[in-house]
């Protein structure tokens, strides 16, 4: 357990402690962006490969059982991820290399949440955690859990500060809450914005996954009978 606390501190530290602060800034003085990017791209992959080895190789204890009907309530949960995932490779300023849509407004998933791809990182993980139970679980999926929700904040600081009128008024319109801003009355649901593409690609995905899952991971997610 102990080299997987590492591997999980080495992975939360490069995304939280690299991506967004100033830290960052220095980083990209010296070496230019495209520099920076490809840099980071290396110690991620290195960092995720450390992580999974380390949870692979860790031994780990019980802490809770996931009964029947809450192993279905995460599978359905696992739905959303899917199709949130999916629609945030359309039109998506907070991702990677989405910057220059800052101004181009909120439309289609960026009105439900301007973080559509952490979020589904954060329900997959947070889905894992729960479903595990154990502690070799909770610290490999929990250190994506924070990466994610730590991330978001944290982007929102990167872009505010690279076009500060663009995002004062993409943040109005959004939130960071998945509904939020349309709760607020400060945006509106439109479905036809996001189109079939998500829904669909991602209920195909899920059902695929669910089918698979016992043969590519080991462990099937629902308790059938």
């Amino acid at each position: 357990m102990g080299l997987l606390m590492i591997a999980a501190l080495v992975w939360v530290g490069a995304h939280v402690g690299i991506a967004g602060t100033a830290l960052r800034g220095a980083i990209v003085a010296r070496t230019g962006e495209a520099g920076f990017r490809i840099g980071y791209s290396l110690l991620s992959v290195a960092a995720i490969v450390f992580l999974v080895r380390a949870w692979q190789a860790a031994e780990t204890t019980p802490l809770w059982f996931a009964p029947a009907w809450l192993r279905w309530l995460l599978a359905l949960v696992m739905l959303p991820a899917f199709v949130l995932f999916v629609a945030s490779f359309r039109r998506n300023p907070t991702a990677a290399g989405g910057e220059a849509l800052i101004g181009a407004g909120a439309t289609g998933i960026q009105r439900i949440t301007r973080h559509p791809m952490l979020w589904s990182f954060a329900l997959w993980a947070a889905v894992h955690v729960i479903g595990n139970g154990d502690t070799a679980a909770v610290v490999f999926f929990g250190a994506f859990l924070v990466t994610a929700l730590a991330g978001m904040p944290s982007i929102d600081a990167k872009l505010a500060k690279r076009a500060p009128a663009d995002w004062a008024k993409l943040a109005a319109a959004t939130s960071i809450l998945p509904f939020g801003a349309i709760a607020a009355g400060r945006n509106r649901l439109a479905p036809g914005e996001i189109g079939w593409l998500p829904p669909v690609v991602g209920l195909l995905a899920w059902a695929a996954l669910l089918h698979f899952h016992a043969r590519f991971f080991g462990v099937a997610p629902l308790i059938l009978g």
